[in-house]
């Protein structure tokens, strides 16, 4: 057995664990430090940049493994799951660097908007260890594994990726 298949899982757990500790103590901190000196309104805008992307990728993905192209799909996965990191790092950033924009009480849509917002959020945090198990497997060679949890993975993260970007469209006139 690899070191990768043994300290694999405790490592997913841990940053399972980790990241969305850190993204809410993020959203209560006291005072942001805006580091790298970017417009607020510029990490959303790329955030739903990365989120459009992914869901296509994701997309694409599920296209070339139903086609059989396991290589071209593996190609794919990982350029979703890499642009994905760059999301949580990107995001992570934002949080330290801007205050949160609320969305207004009055708004006509709000409540469309929490739900949306709710479910993104559950679901973001239930999406990282699934992902993480997911190319585990598959760096692993454990396609069966990873062919039964990707069931699961796919549509969770393809809602995570697309309602990133519907959050986005419903903020965008108030960042």
């Amino acid at each position: 057995m690899s070191t990768l298949e043994k300290k694999g899982p405790a490592i997913i757990i841990a940053i399972s664990i980790i990241v969305p500790l850190v993204v809410v103590l993020l959203m209560f901190m006291p005072q942001r430090f805006n580091f790298l000196g970017v417009e607020s309104g510029l990490f959303p805008l790329f955030h739903a940049v990365i989120n459009g992307m992914t869901a296509l990728l994701l997309f694409t993905g599920f296209t070339l493994i139903k086609k059989g192209n396991k290589q071209a799909h593996r190609k794919v996965m990982t350029t979703a799951f890499l642009l994905s990191a760059v999301f949580l790092v990107s995001y992570v950033i934002s949080k330290i660097s801007n205050e949160p924009v609320p969305y207004p009480e009055e708004a006509p849509l709000r409540m469309v908007y929490l739900f949306i917002l709710l479910t993104h959020i559950v679901l973001s945090g239930i999406i990282l260890p699934l992902v993480l198990y997911t190319m585990f497997f598959a760096w692993t060679q454990k396609f069966e594994k990873h062919k039964k949890i990707a069931r699961w993975t796919f549509p969770i993260w393809m809602y995570v990726a697309i309602t990133g970007v519907l959050v986005y469209l419903f903020m965008f006139p108030y960042y």
